[in-house]
């Protein structure tokens, strides 16, 4: 079972994906028992890529509460999940925290690969939360019962979400170097909570490697806000995750930076960023257009070739959305009514899209099939031109909104160029004051 929704939860993580890269994929080599450490802002999604990454059996340590009936409990036990309760909820019925933990020193005695989110809680953003310590006391705990013979080793993995809720956004699962922890053992004889609180700070510090994690959660805003704001000036054009991830980080460190130094500065950065984003929303144009020339010619040029494809492709768009609105207003409906927390949105909308896209385009072709009598290979390209131009569809309308704005800004380069030039002087000013001392 556990081979089977590893297969199928891929495919959906794929589909609902646009990228996900993984990088270093090479450290989570290791022949002895493993503990994963990972960040944790998108519940199930979180769990589902680190058994992806890991390419090998692991177990997850899971909060207690969704274990809260027999059958959950048999079902989610034979798919590796370990119980444990957290001290900010209620305890569940026939779990104890004391035998969880027994059962993570037996496992990894044995050699086996544990998976632990140190947060304890799930958000979907770039903050690093506090780390509990129960990992550090659980990697401490099995070394010393094999005498630091173990072979032990703590391996973080950073889940980086570029708005993970979001349909076809990119994820980028950064894999650092893993570590031993039997540098700390002498001290856990002695003083059990310092060496925990010690080596969880070391933990810290290995995730923040792997991460953008701001300082704050003020930072993480203006971090995520400039970031789509100025890529395009600063990268001409990121056509990656690992780029948008390479730039957070610079534009990070950089507000760290300015924090101390010259706090004015950023309260500046503030404002301008705000106003730039408050007009172009107002005029529906987007951000990096203000990079560009002020050339009509040329936005008229490109939204002619522009248009000629949308008419050859709208026949192709119909289709797809034909096919495919069905459960797409479904799933819509019925996941925020499901749950109002984001960081659930992504694991809802797989799960249910694996069992509804499936049945509707079964009964697009069981209706096909009674009206027209097609043979095998004509009901094939049938089927497969239903997810198929699905994504298109999708893709279609991404696209007609991208016209959208391209026509927003050429009436503006006719109607109102004056205002044009200062928005881009204005953006020009944002750069320099990120950027240049």
């Amino acid at each position: 079972m556990y081979k089977l929704l590893k297969f199928i939860i891929k495919l959906g993580i794929k589909i609902f994906y646009s990228e996900v890269k993984i990088r270093n994929r090479e450290n989570l080599q290791h022949d002895g028992p493993t503990i994963y450490i990972a960040n944790h802002p998108n519940t199930l999604i979180d769990a589902w890529l680190v058994a992806i990454v890991a390419d090998k059996p692991v177990y997850f340590m899971t909060k207690a509460t969704y274990f809260n009936s027999k059958w959950k409990m048999k079902l989610l036990r034979s798919l590796g999940m370990i119980p444990v309760n957290r001290a900010s909820e209620s305890k569940t019925k026939g779990v104890n925290n004391s035998q969880t933990f027994e059962e993570c020193y037996q496992l990894l005695s044995k050699g086996k690969s544990l998976v632990i989110f140190p947060e304890g809680t799930s958000l979907m953003e770039f903050f690093l939360r506090e780390l509990k310590s129960g990992t550090a006391r659980i990697a401490l705990e099995s070394e010393l019962r094999n005498n630091g013979k173990l072979n032990l080793k703590v391996i973080p993995i950073g889940l980086n979400y570029m708005q993970g809720e979001k349909f076809r956004s990119n994820i980028l699962v950064n894999c650092g170097e893993g570590i031993g922890v039997t540098e700390y053992l002498e001290e856990y004889e002695v003083n059990h909570s310092a060496a925990a609180k010690k080596l969880t700070e070391k933990f810290r510090s290995m995730l923040e490697e792997v991460l953008v994690a701001p300082q704050t959660k003020e930072q993480e805003k203006l971090v995520v806000d400039l970031a789509s704001a100025l890529h395009s000036r600063y990268l001409k054009k990121i056509n990656n995750v690992e780029s948008e991830f390479e730039l957070m980080k610079k534009i990070r460190d950089r507000i760290v930076v300015l924090s101390i130094e010259d706090p004015k500065r950023i309260e500046l950065i503030q404002w301008n960023n705000n106003y730039l984003n408050w007009k172009t929303g107002l005029l529906k144009i987007k951000n990096d257009f203000l990079d560009r020339g002020l050339r009509s010619v040329m936005f008229i040029r490109q939204i002619v070739f522009s248009l000629v494809g949308l008419l050859i492709g709208f026949p192709l768009f119909v289709f797809g959305v034909i096919h495919n609105v069905i459960p797409y207003l479904i799933i819509d409906f019925i996941t925020p009514r499901l749950t109002a927390s984001k960081e659930f949105f992504a694991p809802l909308i797989i799960i249910l899209g694996l069992f509804l896209y499936p049945l509707t385009y079964l009964l697009f072709t069981l209706i096909v099939c009674h009206y027209f009598h097609l043979d095998t290979f004509w009901i094939i390209c049938y089927i497969l031109s239903m997810p198929i131009l699905g994504m298109f569809a999708f893709g279609f309308a991404r696209y007609m909104q991208h016209v959208s704005y391209k026509l927003n800004y050429i009436f503006l380069i006719i109607n109102n160029k004056k205002m044009l030039l200062e928005m881009k002087e204005q953006r020009k000013l944002l750069f320099q004051l990120l950027f240049e001392d």
